[in-house]
């Protein structure tokens, strides 16, 4: 079998409804997905189902959903197809827990007490902060850093294909885009966010966040999986802990890990999450390796019959 990396969704990829199908069909799916009843708000479920979206949209809703409906489409596929294997693992954002609970750093229990506390941080730092979010796209990160300086904001994904992400107070907003006008960026649009993810503005949720990852078990991962602050694997349990951790605040260097993946020998991509962002993300980075996305029931048994042998 060719070398495969799954890769997991980050926030912004909900859906409302998502995982019902999964739940209906795979008792392994519907187990994932009923985890935390403790942990979650208790509408948390009939949001998930139903909606609002504005209420599943909130970051305590939307992280906690992402990361067991990544794990649920996972479960299902193993339900379905026993051999399935893959070599590494990787997730943006968010998903970088997600990958950490599909290889086995924490248990899938453990790992949803700390993306839910992430969640709620994170919320209470956008609520604290008033920041904002600005996608530049068809330019570099030397240009993006430049305009980050020059507009008292900072660089939160380098997300490749052209695309940077930068975030900072939403006061200076107007600023950004001045700037990146005038550096020649081809387009920037303000984004849909409720603040400043991936900038010094969510310090509050690091800090809030840091005895939470040190009173976790951690174990070594059975495979690799990437670190989004260093664009690779991080070496050890103890870099683990601190690369979740720099993350709340640190640059997500999406593009590196993927071509890190691809250097490391990986052959083939599998999206665990709805939407197909990351496989869209991957055609431009890495246009000759092939990456499949399933979000959904059907889209998992379609991609089942798609992976490299």
């Amino acid at each position: 079998m060719q070398p495969l990396a799954l890769l997991f969704s980050g926030q912004g990829a909900q859906r409302v409804g998502m995982g019902s199908d999964l739940a209906s069909a795979s008792p392994a799916a519907r187990k994932i997905l009923e985890l935390g009843a403790d942990i979650l708000p208790q509408d948390f479920s009939t949001v998930l189902q139903s909606g609002p979206e504005e209420t599943l949209t909130r970051t305590s809703y939307c992280q906690p959903a992402l990361y067991l409906h990544g794990l649920a489409l996972l479960a299902a596929l193993r339900e379905k197809n026993p051999n399935f294997s893959f070599s590494a693992t990787a997730g943006l954002s968010l998903g970088e827990f997600t990958a950490h609970a599909a290889a086995g750093t924490f248990s899938p229990l453990d790992g949803l007490r700390l993306v839910a506390r992430r969640g709620t941080l994170m919320e209470e730092a956008c609520t604290q902060t008033q920041g904002a979010m600005l996608a530049l796209l068809g330019t570099d990160e030397s240009v993006a850093s430049r305009i980050a300086k020059e507009s008292g904001w900072e660089v939160a994904n380098l997300n490749g294909g052209g695309q940077v992400v930068l975030s900072g107070p939403a006061a200076k907003l107007a600023d950004a885009q001045a700037a990146a006008k005038a550096a020649g960026v081809k387009r920037s649009i303000p984004l849909k966010v409720a603040g400043a993810y991936h900038s010094s503005l969510m310090n509050s949720a690091r800090q809030g966040l840091a005895d939470s990852i040190a009173n976790t078990p951690f174990a070594p991962p059975s495979v690799p999986v990437s670190s989004n602050v260093l664009g690779k694997p991080a070496q050890g349990v103890d870099a683990i802990r601190l690369s979740l951790l720099e993350q709340v605040t640190g640059t997500v260097r999406w593009e590196a890990c993927l071509k890190q993946l691809a250097e490391s020998g990986i052959r083939h991509f599998l999206e665990l999450g709805p939407g197909g962002v990351l496989a869209g993300l991957s055609k431009k980075i890495l246009p000759d390796l092939p990456c499949t996305s399933a979000g959904t029931l059907a889209e998992l048994e379609k991609a089942i019959h798609e992976l490299p042998r």
